[in-house]
């Protein structure tokens, strides 16, 4: 499309692959119970959101184990096993990844991940990850979407103006972040409704 995006910037956890805490502690608490009460209670996605935002995971689990003991050893299990949180592939989309690739579309990821857990999750996938061009990784930045200024620094970073730039990620908020920072920015839903996108985009 003339004068269109030329350009895709991914988010990865539930767009690229799918992600939640159960994936890892399911195969840890048996009841399923406890297990809900686990998450919920103790070890949130609100307490993992630190990580995105640059803490270091040996503070935030001794801060929870201290409040927590009982669940000690659960609690120090996330961080070395993290990639366990990740549930594979969301269907069709790294098949999408490889056919811009293939077509010579930049791409590039802006994700909220910890600095500490994202290395040993790339090099599970590096023949993916290798195809985009360059990453930023909140956790190394120390700022967290839906913040500005972390769009700002992913469109400095991959030398893009925001009008070049299709961004795509499944959290609401994060897309209207993107929006007006003046990103072409597309929620996501499935594979399907993204390819379609970008066949309006005139990228597929």
């Amino acid at each position: 499309m003339a004068g269109g995006p030329h350009a895709v910037i991914f988010d990865i956890g539930n767009v690229l692959f799918r992600w939640h805490p159960r994936f890892l502690y399911e195969r840890l608490i048996d009841d399923d119970r406890a297990l809900d009460a686990f998450l919920r209670d103790v070890l949130t996605q609100e307490w993992h959101f630190q990580h995105d935002a640059g803490r270091p995971f040996a503070e935030t689990s001794a801060e929870l184990i201290a409040e927590y003991p009982d669940h000690a050893e659960l609690i120090a299990a996330w961080g070395p096993r993290f990639s366990e949180s990740i549930g594979g592939p969301v269907p069709g989309m790294l098949e999408i990844v490889r056919e811009l690739d293939s077509a010579g579309v930049p791409l590039f990821a802006l994700t909220n991940f910890s600095g500490e857990f994202f290395p040993p999750f790339r090099s599970q996938w590096s023949e993916l990850f290798d195809r985009f061009r360059d990453i930023v990784v909140s956790g190394d930045e120390r700022l967290v979407k839906p913040d500005p200024a972390i769009y700002a620094l992913a469109l400095d970073r991959f030398a893009l103006s925001a009008g070049e730039a299709l961004f795509v990620d499944d959290n609401p908020a994060n897309v209207d972040a993107a929006a007006k920072a003046g990103i072409h920015a597309v929620p996501f839903t499935d594979a399907a409704a993204f390819r379609a996108e970008l066949e309006r985009a005139g990228l597929l």
